[in-house]
């Protein structure tokens, strides 16, 4: 049974939307529930990248439509079990740890912030093309490359310790296409606040391209 998230007790009657291929269904067992598509057949969505790109996407979106009725604890794309028995055995196994991480997860959404550096120095043309004013104006170059590195990550370790004060649960990504991402764990009356916060950072990092996220299911704290 491809399953999409586990949900609380209290989600039993919201409207499910459109699964992958087909509708979707729950499963109940111990005051927890698995948002599932049944009749999903998970190898059939490899048959080639466009489907399961496709497949990918969807699953993302089935969660966030989810996300905007209830709490939930997001799966991975693929999570699988091999029958409802084996479905039901898990979350009779695993539902006070899902019920608890549920109640601290309420009112609450992920923010992602996003950091990009700004355009590196790049080399400048010079009328002395050889000799020593050619090798003085590579090493000033490379010198303000140097320190507008030491700068980008002095901004950063500046920014991490302001996080950390303000937001007790953050998580620092896996750098990705030269991009740093911070996860932000925040209750979603605070988004103002959030925004505000924002503003301080932006100023605080010079040498950095700041953007945050819509509010977001918590993808990093399950």
């Amino acid at each position: 049974m491809y399953t999409y998230a586990f949900i609380p007790e209290s989600a039993a009657s919201l409207e499910l939307p459109a699964g992958i291929a087909g509708s979707l269904q729950t499963v109940w067992d111990s005051g927890i529930g698995a948002l599932v598509e049944a009749e999903l057949d998970v190898e059939a969505l490899q048959r080639s990248d466009e489907q399961l790109m496709q497949a990918v996407l969807h699953h993302d979106q089935v969660i966030r439509e989810m996300f905007e009725q209830t709490v939930l604890l997001p799966l991975r794309f693929g999570t699988y079990f091999v029958s409802s028995d084996k479905l039901l055995e898990h979350l009779q196994a695993h539902a006070a740890e899902y019920l608890d991480k549920l109640a601290v997860l309420s009112d609450q959404a992920e923010y992602t912030l996003k950091l990009v550096l700004v355009d590196p120095i790049t080399a400048t043309d010079s009328e002395d093309t050889s000799g020593k004013g050619y090798f003085l104006a590579k090493k000033q170059q490379f010198q303000r490359q140097l320190e507008q590195q030491q700068q980008q990550q002095s901004e950063l370790g500046m920014l991490k310790e302001a996080i950390a004060t303000l937001y007790p649960n953050w998580r620092l990504d896996t750098p990705r296409d030269g991009i740093e991402r911070i996860h932000l764990l925040v209750n979603r009356t605070h988004e103002p606040v959030l925004a505000d916060h924002l503003n301080q950072w932006i100023a605080l990092c010079s040498h950095w391209q700041l953007s945050l996220s819509e509010a977001l299911p918590p993808y990093h704290f399950v």
